[in-house]
């Protein structure tokens, strides 16, 4: 036997656990927390994990590094006070609505006021309501509810890389909000949701829709169509009792007739219809020469990410549409046409496991005619709420079969669900489209897996196509940096905002973890391979759609239904603002960043300081000396730009550093 630890009393072999915390889940014992997931940072703010060691210190689990002989108790009186104090505290912070929350069955607050058996509370409870942000088209954030355990900050920052929430102000006053008190709406967030599938509590949540498509259904004039996402079939059942990645696709499909949908289809279907487009795109680029890398367009919050922090890129982004989107298109401009009623009584609802799905149905680019092509969004956690509310028996449903013509689909639709699902299906389409030959690899395990970034080399009859798979959109802003500066190239770039891809999405059930994540893409995998047919190309109803309605694929036609383009987004558009009376006739242009990363660091002093120091040194006349909003590099800010040359990581500090420059450069002309 190893070194070991004493937990309660009892050896538990140590291999490689990382805290306290993670030894005496081990040993069976389940140490409640608010603050700790193993993905993101220690930060030990909410204090339930604490236990007393041998010694007799009450230390945090999450943050106490384990040791051979080290001893601890999970539930001595000081521990169990300490504990039940803390939940008070949270408590008594807290709005105790819970009969009314989004979160109530859900709520790990709620979970451990019950479990610890709090009655009472022995405070007073708040009473100041802050205002409750629904700005957002894809989540609401209530600050009543919030218990500041920093899930949502450190989520943001360190997963997806963007930053939007924080902590504000001090002691009985602080708060998570975004900078300067805006609305979610105001900000730079992509709508990903990862900020709400981590909160445990009904601070942050996904925005609904579920009154509106029961009043749809409820509407005879009306006729509701309704389209599954991939990653929804492995992942509903969980609410139910079943095994998370167990396929419910038949029990959904049954439920959703019951609950009056007139007709339901397959996003797979779509997907595959991506898949025709989005690899004839990618071949043309691959042949003749152009844009190269080509990045999938799938994910709504990528393309939203680099609409706002990388606009170069996108002329590299797909101009296909989304599955969702093309979905919706065929459904409005075509097959209304067949059903023989109008667009505008057609409405066509998407089942998704991802909340930026409700951003990209109200993009001005999926309009037609003033209507939009997806009219409603539900989440996985939605299509379950409506289930209960159906009262129907879930897990004992009989299976149904799909409708046609969008209810057939192949392999290579189906693995769209999971990180790298898209380049592998664009792979087992690929040989055929560039060659017209069958390829007998089906299986491209390469691409396949959970690391945040997975790099392959494919060949095809001798041509090398290089591709990158990401997730998390950290790690795609890792990505983009290397291939703007030349340290790695590739052909091909699939990036999904969600850890995992969608069968991560923060429209899944409550409680996804990493362990979960794999077990529905190993639900995905499993449908793929029960599929009689493996490749896209492969699908007749695709055939079809392509002879009736769209003619070739990336032809005019099809061009017009499924593609789209995508212009920047951000918010600062880099205008400068003189601090010189002779604007225009200086020699030297020194601007100064006072974005809200900048400003926060110290940037307005710079600005002024330096302005004063020019003026000392009697060269306020060969400079103008600028106020500016963005340089796009908030992460390594302060940013001043002397003439062409950029510098980072300036502070208030550093001005005199910054006049040497200026001066030196002005010498040199």
């Amino acid at each position: 036997m190893g070194q070991t630890m004493i937990v309660d009393g009892r050896p538990i072999e140590l291999n490689g656990e990382k805290n306290v915390l993670e030894v005496v889940r081990k040993a069976g014992v389940d140490l409640p927390t608010f603050c700790y997931h193993s993905e993101l940072s220690v930060y030990g703010a909410c204090r339930m994990c604490l236990v007393e060691t041998g010694d007799g210190r009450i230390v945090a689990g999450c943050s106490t590094p384990p040791a051979p002989g080290m001893e601890v108790k999970t539930t001595t009186p000081r521990v169990q006070r300490i504990r039940k104090m803390a939940l008070e505290l949270l408590l008594a912070n807290h709005d105790r609505d819970c009969t009314t929350c989004e979160k109530n069955g859900s709520c790990k607050l709620q979970d451990l006021a019950q479990r610890f058996g709090i009655r009472q509370v022995r405070f007073g409870q708040r009473d100041v309501k802050v205002d409750i942000d629904d700005s957002s088209p894809s989540l609401v954030r209530d600050p009543n509810k919030c218990i500041l355990c920093g899930d949502c900050v450190r989520m943001c920052q360190e997963v997806q890389g963007i930053g939007v929430l924080d902590f504000a102000h001090r002691g009985s006053k602080m708060t998570v909000t975004p900078a300067f008190g805006k609305k979610m709406a105001e900000v730079d967030c992509v709508n990903c949701g990862q900020c709400a599938a981590v909160c445990p509590t009904g601070a942050l949540v996904v925005k609904r829709q579920t009154d509106a498509v029961w009043r749809a259904l409820q509407d005879p004039a009306k006729t509701v169509i309704v389209q599954i996402a991939p990653a929804v079939r492995v992942a509903v059942g969980e609410a139910f009792g079943l095994a998370p990645g167990e396929n419910t696709l038949g029990k959904l499909t049954t439920a959703l007739r019951m609950m009056g949908f007139d007709k339901i289809f397959d996003t797979s279907f779509a997907a595959d219809l991506t898949v025709m487009e989005e690899g004839s795109e990618f071949l043309a680029r691959f042949r003749e020469g152009g844009t190269i890398p080509q990045f999938t367009s799938c994910c709504p919050a990528w393309v939203k990410y680099a609409e706002q922090y990388y606009p170069e890129v996108l002329d590299n982004l797909s101009t296909c549409r989304s599955p969702q989107q093309m979905f919706g298109s065929l459904a409005k401009k075509f097959y209304a046409k067949e059903l023989g009623i109008s667009p505008e009584d057609l409405v066509v609802v998407s089942i998704m496991p991802c909340t930026a799905k409700k951003f990209e149905a109200q993009r001005p680019e999926f309009v037609t005619d003033g209507a939009p092509d997806v009219d409603f969004v539900l989440t996985t956690q939605e299509i379950i709420q409506m289930i209960r509310e159906s009262g129907l028996d879930y897990p004992n449903l009989e299976s149904d079969s799909l409708d046609m013509p969008f209810g057939f689909s192949s392999g290579g639709g189906i693995i769209f669900g999971v990180t790298g699902g898209v380049s592998e299906a664009v792979l087992r389409a690929a040989h055929y489209l560039l060659l017209g030959k069958e390829l007998e690899q089906v299986n491209f395990t390469a691409v396949r897996g959970m690391e945040g970034l997975r790099e392959a080399e494919v060949d095809l009859d001798g041509m090398t196509i290089k591709l990158a798979i990401v997730h998390g959109l950290q790690q795609a802003k890792q990505l983009l940096e290397d291939i703007k500066a030349g340290r790695v190239e590739y052909h091909l770039v699939e990036v999904m905002a969600c850890p995992g891809g969608c069968v991560g999405g923060a429209g899944q059930p409550v409680g996804t973890n990493s362990e979960t994540r794999k077990a529905r893409a190993q639900g995905i995998y499993t449908a793929d391979k029960a599929q009689q047919l493996r490749k896209s190309y492969q699908n007749p109803l695709i055939q079809a759609v392509y002879e009736k309605w769209l003619g070739s694929p990336n032809g005019e036609t099809a061009h017009a239904a499924l593609h789209t383009a995508y212009s920047e987004r951000r918010r600062i558009n880099g205008s400068k603002i003189s601090l010189s009376s002779n604007n225009g006739k200086k020699q030297l242009a020194v601007d100064v960043c006072v974005g809200t990363c900048c400003y926060l660091k110290g940037s307005y002093d710079i600005l002024q300081d330096l302005n004063r120091k020019l003026r000392a040194a009697d060269l306020d006349d060969q400079v103008d000396i600028r106020a500016t909003f963005c340089f796009e590099n908030c992460g390594s800010g302060i940013n001043v730009k002397v003439g062409d040359t950029l510098y980072s990581g300036m502070s208030p500090a550093k001005t005199g550093f910054l006049l040497d420059t200026i001066t030196k450069e002005l010498q040199s002309k």
